[in-house]
């Protein structure tokens, strides 16, 4: 199980790379224009993400201030984004790696954000987590898409396997 969520944890950071180089090369005014996609912009769903992930990651790791609205933007420019985005990639990538077996499958107490109690196994919340990046990276692959790059450099998880 830990081979599989550590590869789980690389594949997000690569997927977030990546979409973030293509993203780079939007103006300012297409990165934030409202294509349809449910945060709207590109910038909306990255921040989204960030903000999601902060929010998983202190409820598994007890660490990090982030707000309590999904929808918050925590930051306003791309650039620090970007930075932020990789700082916490590298944080799941260290919670994954510091995870034993067996810990997959102990039980995780926690408040959803109106303060009600839930339980889940880490292994299903952590499936979760990557579970809603890959959901929301896709949202912003087809919003590059209606900006107008014909062919973004695509996201599967076999692309960065043949890469290696």
């Amino acid at each position: 199980m830990k081979q599989h969520f550590l590869m789980m944890a690389s594949y997000n950071r690569w997927a977030n790379a990546r979409l973030y180089g293509e993203v780079a090369g939007l103006s300012d005014e297409l990165y934030r224009r409202d294509v349809g996609v449910f945060f709207k912009s590109l910038h909306g769903t990255l921040s989204h993400l960030l903000v999601t992930d902060r929010i998983w990651m202190g409820r598994f790791d007890g660490t990090g201030g982030h707000p309590d609205n999904p929808n918050a933007i925590l930051i306003d420019d791309l650039a620090s984004l970007h930075e932020a985005r990789k700082a916490e990639d590298e944080r799941i990538v260290r919670y994954v790696d510091a995870l034993s077996e067996n810990d997959f499958d102990r039980v995780l107490a926690y408040k959803k954000r109106d303060g009600t109690p839930q339980r889940g196994m880490i292994g299903e919340l952590l499936a979760h987590l990557f579970n809603h990046q890959t959901h929301h990276r896709g949202q912003a692959h087809a919003a590059l898409t209606v900006l107008g790059i014909v062919e973004p450099k695509p996201l599967d998880l076999f692309a960065m396997q043949r890469e290696k």
